[in-house]
């Protein structure tokens, strides 16, 4: 049998169709106490649930059972590459968000600028979420890094993010991260899983020699970490495998990266989802397929602020009119993953799915919930399958076999 990927090109189907992809990051959530509602379950969602009535609701898992993804392998599944097969490192779909055209000898690097009490230890692993000009002012200054046989870009993303950009012959890009993903402790040490790894990770450590005495009186930012160390990989496109002309209408750049590191074309939409909204209007006729990202139920998860994600949830219920009114053949509302403002981070739990679709078999759902999606005729799946399911619901799929 072929693999899905050979599979979907096989079946490939022609039509007119018109296909909306709306990824609430972090969608999922929980109760703050047991018994209670979510996020999702808490927030007035009128239209999300008049579209639940007349669709079918389902729960994916993004990677496996138990599994807690990243941003990367949660839209890779979402868009149908098994994130098992295809581990893109985030700093390659960073450096891809803010249009750095990545070689085969570069190693990308996501940084997050970061505060370090005088022991040495993080006290605050996004530098107090820091402006996006503050950030790019620290990386001018880190561009004038120099490593001897290596060149060095440094370029800014958003906030306290950025991208650097190790370039040289025989460099690995399999090393850990230098984020301990808490505070109250040093940064871990960049250490290389073989070889040519090694020797980048001995380049990064140079780097960060570097970097503590550039930025050592520029509190809050006084130092970075490093993750998603990485080289480009090999991807089939998503119009290779599809068959579709894809859009994405996406602000942040790790988005803006993953849609373009499966050659969607990448959309300037502006900063708000009501310009998403004018975007997807303005380009409607010029494309079959179109993946709308909102990052901001994520953010407000990570953050604990409950009440926070419930009003951003709100926000994303306040857009399906416009996009009701382009009358889409198949709309999916969806997460990558789950961020439960409970947690403060992202989890394991199954992320709600709803699909609405004129050829949808509808189920007894009446709102839109990670309770009724338990219930909901889509059942659970692994999301690497959400868009054979998509696909299908297009009329965008022959039949297999005789």
């Amino acid at each position: 049998m072929p693999d899905l990927h050979a599979l979907m090109k096989q079946l490939q189907k022609k039509n007119d169709s018109k296909i909306v992809l709306l990824v609430s990051d972090g969608l999922g959530g929980l109760p703050q106490e047991p018994g209670g509602k979510t996020e999702l379950e808490t927030a007035n969602t009128p239209n999300l649930d008049e579209l639940a009535r007349k669709g079918t609701l389902g729960r994916s898992i993004p990677v496996l059972p138990g599994i807690t993804p990243g941003s990367g392998p949660g839209h890779l599944g979402l868009f149908g590459y098994d994130p098992l097969q295809f581990n893109i490192g985030r700093g390659v779909l960073e450096a891809l968000g803010i249009d750095f055209e990545l070689g085969p000898d570069d190693v990308a690097i996501r940084g997050n600028f970061c505060s370090l009490d005088e022991q040495g230890n993080i006290t605050d692993r996004r530098a107090g979420r820091i402006a996006s000009e503050i950030g790019a002012a620290l990386c001018e200054k880190l561009d004038k890094i120099e490593i001897p046989g290596v060149e060095v870009f440094v370029r800014p993303v958003k906030e306290y993010r950025l991208v650097i950009v190790l370039r040289a012959k025989g460099l690995g890009g399999d090393i850990h991260d230098t984020d301990p993903q808490r505070t109250g402790v040093p940064p871990l040490e960049p250490v290389g899983h073989n070889a040519a790894s090694q020797k980048t990770a001995e380049i990064c450590k140079e780097f960060l020699k570097q970097a503590a005495v550039i930025l050592k009186d520029d509190h809050p930012a006084n130092l970075l970490t490093m993750r998603g160390i990485a080289k480009m990989p090999e991807i089939p496109t998503f119009e290779e495998v599809y068959g579709t002309r894809a859009a994405a209408i996406a602000v942040y750049p790790m988005y803006r990266g993953l849609a373009r590191l499966v050659s969607m074309d990448v959309q300037d939409a502006g900063q708000t989802l009501g310009s998403q909204m004018d975007c997807l209007e303005k380009i409607w006729d010029d494309y079959d397929f179109f993946f709308i990202h909102y990052k901001y139920t994520d953010s407000t998860g990570e953050d604990g602020n409950f009440a926070a994600k419930v009003a951003k949830t709100e926000e994303v219920d306040s857009c399906i009119p416009r996009i009701n009114a382009l009358k889409p053949d198949v709309l999916v509302v969806t997460g990558d993953h789950s961020t439960p403002s409970k947690m403060k981070a992202h989890s394991w739990h199954p992320v709600p799915v709803l699909l609405s679709a004129e050829n949808a078999r509808f189920d007894a759902c009446q709102s839109f919930g990670e309770s009724e999606c338990i219930h909901g005729g889509l059942g659970q799946f692994e999301a690497k399958y959400l868009m054979s399911m998509i696909m299908a619901h297009a009329g965008r799929l022959e039949k297999y076999g005789a």
